[in-house]
């Protein structure tokens, strides 16, 4: 990899940390790697939002909203995304509601998205389908719901569950999305060859705890 595509795709990664157990230290470490190397944004736990932007206003700061699992009413996610905007937020990272496409309330999913959307107005939503607990439907339908509530990203996984992302996947979801809808491939990817072949296949940003490190 030349140095000119390493800068790229440095370029796309949300440099992640999200580890419940991670003290200041490690914060701040991965704040100051973010502004060295470039990145898009740190992606960081709701409570740390606040003293990031506060400690690194430059950085674009990205944050979790009904995570890991998406279940939580649209209410709770709503409340839990206005703290964030609030507190500093650039760019939201919300669960889908996989419980209810599973029971094939399409439209609650697609509302859901749509009142985040418009909660954000001029900030990046983007939505976490969990796509490795998904059928191929099932993953079809989270496309459509996801472009017509008007999201700015479709994601493919939380890093949380029992697999991550999935060259296969991006296409499914390139095919499917619709035409202002840009694709984030997180969960797993770990390598300097990985991150390559994610970025060589579309994706515009990458999620990623060790991408800079395998980067450097």
């Amino acid at each position: 990899m030349n140095e000119e595509k390493r800068k790229k795709i440095l370029g796309v990664i949300d440099h992640t940390l999200l580890d419940p157990n991670a003290d200041d230290g490690r914060l701040r470490r991965l704040c100051e790697e973010a502004a060295a190397y470039g990145t898009a944004s740190v992606c960081v736990a709701p409570s740390a939002v606040a003293k990031v932007k506060a400690a690194f206003p430059s950085l674009t700061v990205c944050t979790v909203i009904g995570f890991p699992l998406g279940y939580q009413t649209a209410a709770a996610k709503l409340a839990e995304a206005a703290d964030a905007l609030a507190n500093g937020a650039d760019e939201l990272d919300m669960v889908m509601n996989r419980v209810d496409l599973k029971n094939g309330r399409d439209d609650a999913v697609t509302e859901e998205i749509r009142r985040l959307k418009a909660l954000c107005g001029e900030r990046t939503l983007k939505v976490i389908v969990e796509s490795c607990d998904l059928t191929e439907d099932e993953k079809i339908r989270a496309c459509r719901c996801v472009t017509e509530g008007g999201a700015d990203f479709i994601k493919t996984s939380t890093g949380f569950g029992r697999g991550g992302a999935a060259l296969p996947d991006v296409a499914l979801f390139r095919a499917h999305i619709g035409k202002n809808v840009k694709i984030k491939a997180a969960g797993g990817i770990r390598t300097a060859s990985e991150l390559e072949a994610f970025y060589d296949a579309g994706c515009d940003r990458i999620g990623a705890s060790g991408g800079v490190e395998a980067l450097k």
